[in-house]
C-alpha cells in the first residue's frame, strides 16, 4: 500500500490563529444580487439573518455570508451556481441542532426546514420512502406508523431535526439499538455537487460500478476515484475502523467495500455537509412493534449500570438508555418533570430497558424472562415495569436529559465537547470509571447519560471556556479523553458527528495514511473546496476545537442597565441570552404550546432559539451594531404572543416574554409609541372610565362609521368585534350586596377581580364567589380599581408596570402578610403575580408572600373543598382549552380533577395557543398569524363540538377567540363549578 503524508495534523498555534481562506469571502453584496434573480425562494443577506444562523446547537459561532431559504430543488441548484460562479462555500442546514459545530460556518447556508419538508412517495409494501431534506423526523415516523412501520433511528431531538440533518451527522438516537444508524436506513440519495453535477447514488454492483466508470463523464470519474479508495484503502479500513454500534467518526469508506455492495450513498451519510448537497432520500422503512413495555433498572451508580448492560442485550431490548442519580438531581432542583421523575425505582445509576413485539402476549413474555434472569444479576437492581402511559413519562426524562444539564441553580456551567464518544458496549463499565478519573482529575464533572446499550454516553462537563488557562485546559483533556476512548477501541463521536469539536482529533484515531484516504475521498466531491469548508475534514486545515468559539476568553457583551433584575442570571440580562443552546426545542410544530409563532411560520426568527440568538448577538456587538434600536430585532420580537412557554417548555427556561418586554423598553425609550400601544396597553384605565357610563362606552363600536375610524386608529383587524363592556361590573355590584367591611380584611380569601372578567364578564366572578362560599371560604373583593398591569408587558411600558405592582404591595400589604389567599380566574394576571412581581422586587418578603399565596380558583378548591358539591354534568362533554400562562407557570390538573368530579367527559386540547393572546390577536398586522394558531387545533375541536358539549376556556384571550371565530361561546371553569352550563 502506497502511504503518503497526512495534511491532517494539529497545527501549532500560531497557525491555529490564522483565519481560513473562505473566510476572506468578500463579494457578498454582487452575490446577493445575484441569488435575487435566480432565486424563487427566499434570500436573506440582512445582519439580523446572518446573526440567526451564526451558531448552531454547539459552543462556536461564525457569522455566515448569507442565507437562502429554498421553495424548490430549483432553488437549491441555482443556489449552488450562483454560489459557485462567485466562489462563496456553500452549508446545508436542516433543524440546526448539531452539537459539533458542523452547521455554522463563514458559507451561504441552505434552510431546508420551512419548504423542502415533504413526503416524496411512501411505498409500505417495499418499505421505502422518498423525502425532501427538511421533513422532520417525526413527521416521518407518523406516516410510517400508519403502516406499522417506523424510520428507526430517532435522536431526543425527533420532533425538530430533520431527516437531511440526520443524514449529514448519521443520526441515530435510542431506537438505533433496534434499526441501526442512519446510515444503516438508507437506500439512495438524490445529491448534487458544488460543480452543478446532480445524480442519484446507492447502492452499486460490480458490474454496475464497471458500466458507469466506462460511460465517463463527472460520475465515471467520481466512481473510478472511489474504486481506486476502496482498493488502496480496504485492507486499513477493516484493520482501523472500530467494529463497535456507534463509530460515526470519520467518512464512511467501509460502504464502499465489497462486503457492504459499494453503496456511495451510504458512504456520504454522516460527510457533514463537506462533500455534496442533498436533494433528496430513499429510507428504508423497518417494521415498528406495536407492543412496547418498559422496565427501569436502578443500581447504586451509573457505572455498575454499565457493567450490567451485555446482560441487558441478552434479551433483545429494542432500547437501552442510561443515566445517572447526578441528571436526576438536576431535574428535580430545575422543577423539570418532577412527578415523572418520581416513577424511577431507587438508585444512583438507571437502565432504561424496552421491550417489543407484535402481541401484547409476546411482549409481556420477554420482560417475564427478563426479570427472571435480572434476579441473578451481580448486583440485584430494584426494578419497576410500567404501563404504556407511564412509560411515555419515563421517556420523558430521558429526553429533558439535555435541558436538565445545564443552567443548574448553584452549579457551574457545562458544556459538550466531549459529549458522545462511543465504545464497546461490554467495555463501557471500565470506560467511564477511567474517564471520570480523567475528569476528576481536571476538577470537571458531569452528569451522565445515554445510549447505554450501543456503548455511547452523554456528558455536559465544566470546562471554563472564560479564561485563556481554561480553554487550555480544555484542549488538553481533549487529547487525553481520545486516548482512553482508544484504549477500549472506541469512536470519539457516536452519534453527534466530528465537526469542529472533534475532527481535529481524527489522526489519532485513523492515521495518516486513511486521513489520506478522507482527503481524496472529499476531494473526489469537492476539489474546489467549497462545501462546509475548515469541518471535519480539510485539504487546508481543520478548525481547532478552540476556535471560534461562541463564548470564549474575548467575548465581552453589552451589560446595560434592566429593568428587571433577573435572579436566575446574576442579575445580568447578557447572562440571561447566553441560555439558549440552540437543541431547538421551539421549533416543534406538532404539540405543546412553544413556540406559537413558530409553528405558523416555521420561520427561524419566530422562534424562541432564533429570537434568543439574536438577542445574544445584539449584546455580543459585531454583527447587530444598533443594539436596541434595531428594527429586526424588534420585527423578530413584535410575533412574539409572550405565551411564557418557553419559560418552562424550553430545556434551559429561556424567558422570551420577559426578554420581550425588556427590549421593547430600550427600544421605546427612544421612539414614540403609537396610540394603540396605549389603548391596549392601559386598558384597564380605559376599562374604568367606560364602567361609569357603559351603554355610552360601546356605542362607538356598533356604529359603522365611528367603528371604522376606531379599528383604524387601533389597528384592529376588520374581521374582529370590539367586545363590549359589562352593564354593571362585579366590583361595583359587590360593593352594594357587600360593602367593604373591616373585619372581612382578614378573610380567608381575597377574590381578585382582574380587568378582564370585572369589567367585560362579571359573572365568571359572580359564579367563582357562589362556589368559594359554598366551599366554605369566607371571601372579600377588593374596594378600589385594581390591575396587576398584565397588558403593559406587552408594549415595553415597564415603569408603569413596576409602579402598578408596588402599589398593589402596597395596598394589600396587611392581607398578603397575613396569609390571605389571592383566588385569580385570569391566568395571564394570576402569571403576573408569580413571575414578573418576582423579577421586578426579588428581595420583597411581601413580594415572596404574594406570588406563594396566588392561586388559581381550581387550586385553592383542590385544597379546600369539604363543603363544595361538583354539580351533575353526567353525560355531558367538557372540550377544554387550557391558556398558555396557567399551562407554564402553574398546571391544569387540578381543573382536570375538579371538572371530571361532576361526571362530565374531559377532553383537554393539546392546542397550545389560542391565538388571541391579549392585544396580540386583535391587531390587524397579526391577524393572519393568529388565526393560523386557532385553526390548528382549537377552531376544529369547536367546529366539530356537539350542542350539548361545553367549551371550557380560563383565560379571556381564550374564550374571544372561540367567540371571534364561532357561533359559540365558552364558559370559565367557575360557572362550570357553580353548575351554570
Amino acid at each position: 500500500m502506497q502511504k503518503a503524508s497526512s495534511p491532517f495534523v494539529v497545527l501549532p498555534q500560531e497557525l491555529m490563529d490564522l483565519p481560513h481562506p473562505h473566510e476572506f469571502f468578500s463579494d457578498a453584496r454582487r452575490l446577493e444580487e445575484r441569488l435575487r434573480q435566480v432565486v424563487r425562494g427566499e434570500v436573506r443577506f440582512d445582519e439580523a439573518s446572518r446573526a440567526l444562523y451564526a451558531t448552531d446547537a454547539s459552543n462556536y459561532r461564525q457569522v455566515p455570508i448569507g442565507l437562502v431559504v429554498p421553495r424548490t430543488i430549483d432553488d437549491v441548484i441555482a443556489t449552488v451556481t450562483a454560489c459557485r460562479e462567485f466562489g462563496a462555500p456553500v452549508l446545508s442546514r436542516g433543524g440546526g441542532t448539531s452539537l459539533a459545530g458542523q452547521c455554522c460556518n463563514v458559507a451561504v447556508v441552505l434552510d431546508f426546514s420551512k419548504y423542502l419538508r415533504n413526503i416524496t412517495w411512501l411505498d409500505p409494501s417495499r418499505r421505502l420512502a422518498h423525502v425532501e431534506p427538511g421533513i422532520v423526523l417525526d413527521a416521518l415516523r407518523n406516516e410510517a406508523e400508519k403502516h406499522e412501520l417506523t424510520f428507526a433511528p430517532d435522536p431526543a431531538t425527533h420532533s425538530r431535526c430533520t431527516l437531511g440533518g440526520m443524514i449529514g451527522n448519521n443520526s441515530c438516537g435510542v431506537h438505533a439499538l433496534m434499526g441501526g444508524k442512519t446510515v444503516d436506513n438508507i437506500e439512495e440519495l438524490d445529491i448534487l455537487l458544488y460543480d452543478g453535477t446532480r445524480m442519484t447514488v446507492g447502492r452499486t454492483s460490480e458490474e454496475e460500478l464497471a458500466a458507469i466508470i466506462a460511460a465517463g463523464g463527472r460520475k465515471g470519474q467520481i466512481y473510478a476515484g472511489l474504486k481506486l479508495l476502496r482498493d488502496r484503502y480496504s485492507q486499513l479500513i477493516r484493520e482501523r475502523y472500530p467494529d463497535i454500534p456507534r463509530r460515526v467518526s470519520g467518512y464512511n469508506l467501509d460502504q464502499l467495500l465489497p462486503e457492504n455492495g459499494f453503496n456511495v450513498a451510504r458512504a456520504l451519510v454522516g460527510s457533514e455537509g463537506t462533500c455534496v448537497t442533498i436533494l433528496g432520500a430513499t429510507c428504508e422503512l423497518k417494521a415498528s412493534p406495536q407492543h412496547r413495555r418498559l422496565v427501569v433498572l436502578g443500581f447504586k451508580d451509573a457505572f455498575l449500570a454499565a457493567d450490567h448492560v451485555p446482560l441487558v442485550l441478552r434479551h433483545g431490548p429494542i432500547g437501552l438508555e442510561g443515566f445517572d442519580g447526578l441528571l436526576v438531581d438536576y431535574m428535580l432542583r430545575k422543577n423539570l418533570a418532577v412527578d415523572d421523575v418520581k416513577l424511577l425505582p431507587p438508585g444512583r445509576g438507571f437502565l432504561l430497558c424496552e421491550f417489543g413485539a407484535n402481541s401484547p402476549q409476546e411482549v409481556e413474555s420477554i420482560v417475564d424472562r427478563f426479570l427472571e434472569d435480572a434476579k441473578s444479576y451481580p448486583e440485584h437492581p430494584s426494578v419497576d415495569r410500567y404501563s404504556p402511559a407511564e412509560a411515555a413519562r419515563v421517556w420523558k426524562v430521558r429526553e429533558s436529559a439535555l435541558g436538565a444539564t445545564v443552567f443548574v441553580p448553584g452549579e457551574r456551567h457545562r458544556w459538550e465537547g466531549w459529549e458522545d464518544s462511543a465504545v464497546p458496549p461490554e467495555k463501557l463499565g471500565p470506560y467511564l470509571r477511567d474517564l471520570f478519573r480523567l475528569l476528576s482529575s481536571y476538577g470537571y464533572s458531569t452528569p451522565i447519560y445515554g445510549h447505554f446499550g450501543q456503548g455511547c454516553v452523554h456528558m455536559r462537563i465544566t470546562f471554563d471556556f472564560t479564561s485563556v488557562q481554561g480553554v487550555a485546559n480544555f484542549r488538553r483533556f481533549l487529547e487525553e479523553a481520545a486516548e482512553i476512548c482508544l484504549k477500549y477501541g472506541g469512536s470519539f463521536s457516536g452519534e453527534h458527528g466530528d465537526g469542529q469539536a472533534r475532527g481535529f482529533l481524527l489522526p489519532k484515531m485513523f492515521g495518516p495514511e486513511l486521513m489520506e484516504a478522507f482527503r481524496e475521498f472529499k476531494a473526489l466531491w469537492d476539489p474546489t473546496n467549497a462545501m462546509n469548508p475548515g469541518k471535519m475534514i480539510d485539504p487546508v486545515r481543520v478548525y481547532d476545537a478552540t476556535e471560534n468559539q461562541r463564548i470564549g476568553p474575548a467575548y465581552s457583551p453589552a451589560t446595560p442597565k434592566t429593568w428587571f433584575t433577573y435572579p436566575g442570571d446574576n442579575g445580568l440580562f447578557s447572562a440571561a441570552t447566553t441560555r439558549c443552546v440552540g437543541v431547538g426545542a421551539c421549533r416543534k410544530v406538532d404539540q405543546g404550546t412553544m413556540c406559537p409563532s413558530y409553528m405558523a411560520t416555521r420561520e427561524e426568527k419566530h422562534s424562541t432559539r432564533g429570537r434568543a440568538h439574536l438577542l445574544f448577538e445584539m449584546l455580543e456587538g459585531t454583527t447587530i451594531k444598533d443594539r436596541w434600536l434595531n428594527e429586526e430585532v424588534r420585527d423578530a420580537l413584535d410575533l412574539c404572543l409572550s405565551c411564557k412557554a418557553c419559560k418552562t417548555e424550553c430545556p434551559v427556561n429561556v424567558d422570551m416574554a420577559t426578554w420581550k418586554a425588556e427590549f421593547l423598553a430600550h427600544y421605546y425609550g427612544h421612539h414614540n409609541h403609537p396610540v394603540q400601544h396605549y389603548a391596549f396597553g392601559f386598558m384597564d384605565r380605559w376599562a374604568r372610565f367606560a364602567s361609569l357610563t357603559p351603554r355610552l362606552a360601546n356605542l362607538p363600536a356598533k356604529i359603522g362609521v365611528t367603528s371604522a375610524l376606531m379599528r383604524r386608529l387601533l389597528h384592529i383587524a376588520p374581521q374582529r368585534s370590539i367586545p363590549q363592556f359589562a352593564r354593571r361590573t362585579f366590583r361595583r355590584e359587590w360593593s352594594t350586596r357587600h360593602g367593604w367591611k373591616p373585619e372581612n380584611a382578614q378573610a380567608g380569601v381575597l377574590l381578585w377581580p382582574d380587568t378582564w372578567n370585572n369589567y367585560f364578564h362579571p359573572e365568571t366572578l359572580h359564579a367563582a364567589h357562589r362556589v368559594l362560599e359554598a366551599a366554605g371560604a369566607v371571601v372579600t373583593a377588593p374596594q378600589h380599581h385594581v390591575c396587576c398591569g398584565r397588558p403593559l408587558y406587552d408594549f415595553g411600558f415597564l415603569d408603569a408596570a413596576k409602579s402598578y405592582l408596588s402599589q398593589i404591595l402596597d395596598t394589600f400589604a396587611t392581607q398578603i402578610m397575613a396569609g390571605i389567599s389571592v383566588v385569580m380566574l385570569e391566568p395571564s394576571c394570576a402569571s403576573v403575580f408569580r413571575d414578573e412581581l418576582l423579577n421586578f422586587f426579588p428581595e420583597d418578603p411581601r413580594a415572596q408572600r404574594l406570588a406563594r399565596q396566588t392561586v388559581m380558583l381550581s387550586q385553592y378548591l383542590a385544597e379546600h373543598r369539604q363543603g363544595w358539591q361538583a354539580p351533575d354534568l353526567t353525560g355531558r362533554r367538557l372540550i377544554v382549552q387550557g391558556h398558555c400562562h396557567q399551562k407554564s407557570l402553574m398546571t391544569m390538573k387540578d381543573d382536570l380533577e375538579l371538572m371530571r368530579a361532576t361526571g362530565a367527559e374531559v377532553n383537554l386540547l393539546d392546542s397550545g395557543c389560542c391565538g388571541m393572546a391579549g392585544p396580540f390577536g386583535f391587531e390587524a398586522e397579526h391577524y393572519d398569524v393568529s388565526q393560523a394558531l386557532a385553526e390548528r387545533v382549537l377552531l376544529p375541536a369547536v367546529r366539530s363540538a356537539r350542542p350539548q358539549d361545553v367549551i371550557v376556556a380560563n383565560g379571556f384571550s381564550c374564550r374571544e377567540a372561540v367567540e371571534q371565530n364561532s357561533s359559540r361561546r365558552a364558559v370559565h371553569l367557575s360557572q362550570v363549578l357553580a353548575g351554570e352550563v
